[in-house]
C-alpha cells in the first residue's frame, strides 16, 4: 500500500490517478500516525517552501517522516523538503536527504523552468532502471536541490541542479512523473518495485 501524504500543498489528485493508471491503489493520508501503517510513501508538494514546511511542523509530520523506514519519494516541492535548508524563505527543512535548495540560476531564461526538459548523468539506481538521456520529464520550478553525493540524475536549465536524489530509504524527483507521460509512469514504476538494500 502507498500512502500519499497530504499536507494541504499539492495537487493530490494527479498522483493519485497517475498511480491509479498503473494498478495500484494509493490512499490519502492527512494523520502522521496513519503514516506507520503504509508499505511506501509519497510526499508532494507545490507553492512556497516556508509555508509548507511550518504545515509539516505542525501537522507532526516532521517526527514521522523521520522515523519512517521504508520506501518515501518527495515529487517537486515535497523533494525539496526532504533535503536540509532551502532558501526560499530560508528555512530549516526534514534534513533526510544531505544538501541545499537555492534559486536556479537560469540567466536570459524565463523563470520558473516549465516544461520539457531532458536528464543527464544518470547514476545506477532501483530508481533509475529504464532511463536514458534521450528522454525528457516535465519539470516546473525555480527553486532546486544543488548537486552533491545524493545526486542520482542531474537536469540543467541555466545552471546544472539534482534532477533525482536518493538516500537511504528516501529519494525526490524535482520534475513532475505524474506528468510526464511514459518516462514518467516508468519511474513511478521504479518507486512501487524498489526494494531497499
Amino acid at each position: 500500500m502507498i500512502a500519499i501524504i497530504n499536507t494541504g500543498c499539492a495537487n493530490i489528485n494527479s498522483v493519485r490517478f497517475a498511480f491509479e493508471r498503473l494498478g495500484v491503489t494509493p490512499e490519502v493520508i492527512t494523520e502522521p500516525a496513519q503514516l506507520r501503517h503504509f508499505e511506501r510513501a509519497i510526499l508532494p508538494g507545490v507553492g512556497h517552501a516556508k509555508v509548507a514546511m511550518e504545515r509539516l511542523k505542525q501537522g507532526g509530520w516532521q517526527q514521522a517522516i523521520a522515523e519512517y523506514q521504508r520506501p518515501l519519494m518527495g515529487i517537486c516541492l515535497g523533494m525539496q523538503l526532504l533535503c536540509e535548508h532551502t532558501n526560499e524563505g530560508d528555512v530549516p527543512c526534514l534534513g533526510m536527504i544531505p544538501g541545499n535548495v537555492e534559486l536556479l540560476e537560469v540567466g536570459d531564461l524565463t523563470s520558473p523552468h516549465m516544461g520539457w526538459n531532458n536528464l543527464a548523468k544518470i547514476k545506477p539506481h532501483p530508481l533509475t532502471q529504464g532511463l536514458d538521456e534521450t528522454q525528457q520529464v516535465y519539470f516546473v520550478h525555480s527553486y532546486a536541490h544543488t548537486i552533491n553525493n545524493a545526486t542520482l540524475v542531474e537536469g540543467e536549465y541555466g545552471n546544472k541542479f539534482s534532477a533525482i536524489v536518493a538516500k537511504d530509504n528516501y529519494a525526490g524527483m524535482q520534475f513532475h512523473p505524474e506528468r510526464s507521460a511514459k518516462v514518467g509512469a516508468k519511474l513511478l514504476q521504479n518507486f512501487i518495485d524498489w526494494q531497499l538494500a
